[in-house]
């Protein structure tokens, strides 16, 4: 297959290891093993004793059973066979797409959103239609605009809620809207969930597959849980039938995820509920410090974010977004993402979810740069 270069991705690539401010960040302070195990007052001890003393074989084959247990508290009525594990959301996205979609396939696709979401569909040789994300629309998707790209050929409709890079959040009268659309056309619904429950207020957010039959879920251990050193994810639903291929599909690429990565997630996720009051009183410390942040500048603007960890800010100065970020990262250190990158332009994509202290000095620094525009 022949793949468009990554764009976010890349830039990060490109930027993130020197680094002064690293504002593109997208995880929430990630965490070490120790402070894992004292978060969850899990002994250290015996704890590092079981995995020194761990063979380093395959792990099992879907997925541990304890941790496949663990996935399921994140959902409605879900069971573990109703779980797989992957490398990573990405891993997961990957691994649903290219079992699910075929060349001659039609695909609808949300944008702007994780860009792999919509360049693998087009690799395999779909036709991808695009769901515009509109700031005056919240950047929530168009119900009109959805019934109108969608055709007895539609196979899949794509989300990401939240949604990376704006922070919009749908709600279930909304998500119930999408199913019913898909409901008339028979399609599947894929649905990146990895910011799924950081949001600013306690309601419980709910999954597209707590909804919908034929819904898939992905999600990891990356943003909610800040452990994306463990690289391990997941593809979750209901469908039996998809998830016997998507198994097969698995073979070839995955095989089994780490033991030990395996190990830690467990333990992540019996404490589930500290690590999310954790990151959510992380996400909406810092949320406040940037609203005000942009509530005092003349040539920012943006649609506040509901939930995640990132959010797109918009610029009216007559500078292409490559452009701006690469200066502003050789005059300040201060790494942010180009709204190109998601083919938005005169936006950044900014995180927020990391030490505030980082964030305030960045965002100062931020500020100085527009000066230097302006004046």
């Amino acid at each position: 297959m022949k793949m468009k270069t990554f764009g976010v991705e890349q830039w990060m690539n490109d930027y993130e290891t020197t680094a002064t401010y690293n504002l593109g960040e997208t995880c929430v302070s990630p965490l070490s093993l120790h402070a894992l195990l004292g978060l969850t007052q899990t002994d250290e001890k015996a704890f590092t004793e079981k995995m020194l003393h761990t063979r380093l074989t395959y792990g099992d084959i879907v997925g541990a059973p304890k941790l496949r247990a663990g996935i399921t508290q994140l959902y409605q009525n879900l069971a573990p066979k109703n779980v797989v594990t992957t490398h990573g959301a990405i891993g997961a996205n990957s691994l649903a797409l290219t079992t699910l979609v075929e060349p001659g396939d039609e695909v609808v696709v949300v944008t702007p959103t994780y860009q792999q979401l919509q360049s693998i569909p087009e690799a395999i040789g779909a036709t991808v239609r695009l769901l515009a994300l509109k700031p005056e629309n919240d950047y929530l998707p168009d119900i009109d605009q959805l019934k109108a790209l969608v055709n007895d050929k539609t196979k899949l409709i794509v989300l990401n809620n939240p949604d990376n890079p704006s922070g919009s959040l749908m709600p279930q009268e909304h998500l119930q809207q999408i199913i019913d659309v898909a409901k008339s056309v028979d399609a599947y619904i894929l649905c990146d969930e990895v910011y799924r429950h950081l949001t600013q207020t306690d309601d419980y957010s709910p999954s597209i597959i707590d909804l919908y039959d034929k819904g898939i879920s992905t999600s990891s251990m990356s943003k909610v849980f800040s452990l994306a050193g463990l690289r391990l994810g997941w593809v979750a639903t209901h469908d039996e039938a998809f998830m016997q291929t998507i198994l097969s599909h698995r073979d070839y690429n995955t095989i089994s995820c780490g033991v030990l990565d395996e190990m830690v997630a467990e333990v992540a996720l019996d404490y589930k509920d500290d690590l999310i009051k954790r990151n959510r009183g992380i996400v909406r410390k810092n949320l406040a410090i940037l609203s005000d942040w942009v509530d005092s500048q003349d040539h920012i603007s943006w649609v506040k974010p509901q939930a995640g960890t990132t959010a797109l800010l918009h610029y009216d100065f007559d500078l292409p977004s490559e452009q701006f970020c690469d200066q502003l990262f050789k005059q300040t250190g201060v790494l942010l993402v180009p709204g190109a990158e998601f083919d938005v332009e005169h936006a950044l994509r900014i995180g927020y979810a990391f030490e505030s202290q980082e964030l305030q000095n960045g965002l100062d620094k931020l500020s100085s740069f527009m000066e230097t525009l302006n004046a």
